[in-house]
């Protein structure tokens, strides 16, 4: 990860942005979890989307009619669970105390990326007013 060609703020709105797309994905699942054969699915992990901004992305669509290899861009691929818990009979995947946990531990962290760009702000403002 090259970290130091990213600023503060720049990791701190991608961390929150991931966090979204996680909760989303999460909200996916539970709506989903009485269908048969819908497999649990998971956002994949934020080191891998700071590598992919980092090094400048992955495949690039070229045309309007092309295919995107991921449907949130900005290195976010969205995968198959595969830590679920367990298969229901009809194959379903998606265990709701699994997912209440995940919901919980997204909105913990989108709690403290907020408080620590919110914080990084107030320390700008600071430098830059001396305190005034």
């Amino acid at each position: 990860m090259k970290l130091e060609s990213m600023s503060f703020f720049e990791i701190a709105s991608k961390r929150m942005q991931w966090l979204g797309v996680r909760q989303q994905v999460v909200a996916e699942n539970v709506a989903n979890a009485d269908t048969p054969e819908y497999k649990a699915r998971d956002v994949s992990p934020f080191a891998e989307m700071i590598d992919a901004a980092t090094r400048g992305g992955g495949p690039q669509t070229t045309n309007p009619k092309h295919i995107s290899s991921n449907a949130f861009g900005d290195g976010m691929r969205v995968d198959e669970d595969q830590v679920a818990w367990e298969a229901k009979l009809d194959g379903n995947t998606v265990v709701l105390e699994q997912q209440s946990i995940k919901a919980a531990e997204i909105s913990e962290n989108y709690r403290l990326a907020s408080q620590l760009y919110r914080k990084g702000y107030e320390l700008l403002t600071l430098s830059v007013t001396g305190g005034r």
